[in-house]
């Protein structure tokens, strides 16, 4: 070991190592010596110390000079002692000979770094996931009140796909490739020719990968067998995207205006369809609502300024006509709160029937809906006592009126008879 007044001469020593005058060579020799055994004690206890480690990825190690004036065999113990090591981003190098200015002085010269490199971060650059295949363009139409799905069948017989369920208020219909085998694992529809288009009875259209200039085309083809055709104003129309990557991890993912599914087969398209048709026909008949709810503002607005209003019975009629059968139609004809056959079956197309519902808020905006209506219905209760009060009072006044002529009829005949009797 290592005595602690030995290690305070050999600090001091190295400390005012570029002050000490050595005036004689006996007394240099003598220190000469004493320091080489010193540094050979200092050998033995280099375990103690903390081994160098190694420099760190994207460090560059500076270099400096130590100059000492002793023989070059000792500067691993004074290395080690010193604690110079890797971390310090130096390179050691040592010398011999003497300074001629100084001689037999022992000095250790430090200079400053050469070179500094800065580490540059660089940014993960935007990778494309090339196992994604080309968005599946998805059309939404709802033109018509109803579409006698028997006749489109029967004209496009060799279009038609086989039903796999029990619903029958729609038809799947696919035109390009029309083989039998349906689209899955082993094929496409993302890139490929063919189109698929689910017809509903309740008026609305979905259509899988239509190229925008042919969707006039395929819209012709249900019209022909569609009644009560909306205006263009009243027409209502939605789009969406599907996206098929064969090495997602879940069996699908949503996205903003898009789901991505590992494969499109044809109960994925009943599935999208079923819920893209009830959206976009729950669109016309909310839009219908707020525009009753519009009329009977108005309404209640001229009742506010003249204290009375001038709708007619029969109009008061057609306005509960209108909110019964949209109540009625969006229940009975859409469905909206019976699940997909498909969704019962399986698992993979219920989670699809459901994000999708989410998705478009079927739930809520019939929510809506329904407050809405229960407006209007209060608005049409209102108005219907209204009238009531007002054909009482007529009814009222009407009776005033034929007793009051009754009285006069008695008067005039007792005068009558009076002065005939005279």
């Amino acid at each position: 070991m290592l005595r602690p007044a030995k290690v305070k001469m050999w600090r001091r020593y190295h400390t005012n190592a570029t002050m000490l005058f050595v005036p004689s060579m006996p007394s240099q020799t003598l220190i000469l010596r004493s320091f080489r055994t010193l540094l050979i004690s200092i050998s033995s206890i280099t375990p103690l110390f903390t081994p160098p480690l190694p420099p760190r990825p994207h460090q560059t190690l500076s270099l400096c000079r130590r100059r000492f004036s002793h023989s070059s065999t000792i500067a691993a113990p004074a290395r080690e002692f010193f604690g110079f090591s890797s971390n310090a981003k130096c390179i050691s190098s040592f010398s011999s000979s003497p300074s001629p200015s100084s001689p037999s002085v022992d000095t250790m010269e430090w200079d400053e770094p050469a070179n500094k490199v800065e580490e540059e971060d660089s940014g993960d650059d935007d990778v494309i996931d090339e196992d994604v295949k080309p968005s599946i363009p998805v059309r939404a139409y709802f033109f018509s009140t109803s579409v006698n799905l028997k006749e489109l069948t029967d004209q496009n017989r060799s279009n038609y796909i086989q039903p796999n369920s029990r619903m029958t208020n729609y038809v799947v219909l696919r035109f390009g490739n029309t083989k039998p085998e349906s689209i899955g694992l082993g094929a496409s529809l993302s890139g490929s020719d063919n189109v698929y288009m689910v017809v509903f009875q309740y008026g609305s259209v979905v259509l899988f990968n239509v190229r925008d200039h042919e969707i006039e085309r395929f819209l012709k083809i249900v019209k022909e067998h569609a009644s009560g055709e909306l205006s263009e104003h009243e027409m209502r129309k939605d789009e969406y995207e599907v996206k098929e990557k064969p090495t997602l991890e879940t069996w699908m993912e949503g996205g903003l205006d898009y789901i991505m599914l590992q494969y499109l087969n044809i109960d994925g398209i009943r599935t999208i369809g079923s819920v893209l048709g009830q959206s976009v026909a729950l669109d016309y008949y909310v839009r219908q609502v707020d525009g009753m709810v519009g009329e009977f503002t108005d309404i209640n607005r001229g009742m506010e300024k003249t204290g009375t209003f001038t709708m007619k019975r029969k109009k008061l009629f057609q306005l509960v006509g209108k909110a019964n059968s949209n109540l009625a139609d969006v229940i009975l004809k859409l469905g909206l709160f019976e699940r997909s056959d498909i969704a019962w079956k399986d698992a993979k197309y219920a989670q699809i029937w459901e994000y999708l519902r989410d998705e478009f808020e079927l739930t809520q905006r019939f929510a809506s809906l329904d407050f809405k209506l229960k407006f209007v219905e209060h608005n049409i209760r209102f108005l219907q006592e209204i009238l009531q009060n007002r054909k009482s009072d007529f009814l009222e006044w009407l009776i005033i009126i034929l007793i009051g002529a009754e009285i006069l009829i008695s008067v005039y005949d007792i005068a009558h008879k009076s002065v005939t009797s005279l």
